[in-house]
């Protein structure tokens, strides 16, 4: 997985992991919860090829922008997305390479 990354920060090895303590894995579940709804993963989808406004979103998602705001609103407390301002615009993006990768690892689990 480091191979991929493009990240500033150590990855977990397979000793942290064992180590996880209950806070962590409570934290790891509610991580899980929000790749629950298949509307954020479309959104997800969508990011992963170029960064996008609301609107934009809505559209490709065939979606009204209020339904979009309130997940983009929940990805974003999740650290999964990022925003950008350029003048009146918000524009949103992955927030880095993990996200790609849970992503990745997610569909190429189903597809097995």
């Amino acid at each position: 997985m480091a191979e991929h990354c493009n990240c500033a920060h150590e990855h977990i090895n397979s000793e942290q992991m064992e180590n996880a303590n209950v806070d962590d894995l409570i934290e790891l579940a509610e991580l899980f919860k929000v790749f629950a709804d298949s509307t954020r993963i479309q959104i997800m989808h969508v990011l992963m090829k170029e960064e996008l406004s609301v609107s934009d979103i809505a559209e490709k998602l065939d979606m009204n922008g209020s339904a979009i705001s309130h997940q983009l609103r929940i990805l974003k407390q999740a650290k999964l997305i990022k925003n950008r301002r350029a003048g009146k615009n918000i524009f949103y993006s992955l927030s880095d390479a993990h996200v790609l990768t849970i992503m990745h690892q997610g569909l190429e689990h189903i597809l097995e």
